[in-house]
């Protein structure tokens, strides 16, 4: 680890292979960041476990010891703010995070959401895009902003639907590419390449369209 790196704090509430390939990442050095600390709020989750093995620092901030949704994201950003973090990432971060949450961290928080956003924000992603017999799905990593999935795209990796396809076998897809762009954005953003400016994603001194930087695995 360097100390003149970037920091990064995680945020999760599972099982955490994004958490996995961004570890990953920094291993073979092609993450230009630190992970400085793991935050879970979920108790004994296997990402907790991740980072533990990694020797990076894992908290765990039960969200139902809270009164308020406001209380929780109060006493997150502290913890947080603790590491003093460049960039924090939603790596399944199953929490609806509050308008003050996220002006606290405009332009220096990702998340990823497993489809080609603006299509299907929320919940079942992958079903959805099956039963709008659409012939491609994907991923997208997004600055966040207040407006939930609605953040402007950094990065968007494009999969195929074939005819045999379940929400599973989709999902799973999906999912390597995941593995793929979550580190390139990190570390894009760790070079100064990608920021977020004026309410848009920008990379290399350019702003980006709706769809961020698009990878079609597809060809």
């Amino acid at each position: 680890m360097s100390d003149s790196l970037p920091r990064v704090v995680v945020l999760l509430s599972g099982s955490g292979t994004n958490l996995q390939a961004l570890i990953d990442a920094e291993a073979r050095q092609a993450l230009g960041a630190n992970i400085v600390a793991v935050i879970s709020n979920r108790p004994e989750v296997k990402g907790l476990e991740r980072a533990q093995a990694a020797g990076i620092n894992a908290h765990t901030l039960d969200h139902k010891g809270f009164d308020s949704r406001e209380a929780f994201d109060a006493a997150l950003m502290q913890l947080i703010d603790r590491y003093q973090p460049d960039l924090v990432v939603l790596a399944g971060f199953m929490r609806i995070l509050t308008p003050a949450f996220t002006e606290h961290y405009l332009g220096k928080m990702l998340n990823i959401h497993p489809s080609l956003l603006p299509k299907y924000q929320g919940l079942h992603t992958h079903q959805r895009a099956l039963d709008a017999g659409d012939d491609c799905h994907g991923v997208t990593v997004h600055f966040v902003t207040a407006e939930l999935d609605g953040g402007p795209a950094a990065i968007q990796a494009v999969v195929p639907i074939e005819p045999d396809d379940t929400a599973e076998t989709l999902a799973k897809r999906v999912q390597v590419q995941e593995h793929v762009i979550y580190p390139m954005a990190v570390n894009w953003f760790a070079q100064g390449k990608l920021c977020y400016r004026d309410g848009k994603a920008w990379l290399d001194n350019a702003p980006l369209g709706a769809e961020g930087y698009r990878i079609d695995s597809r060809h």
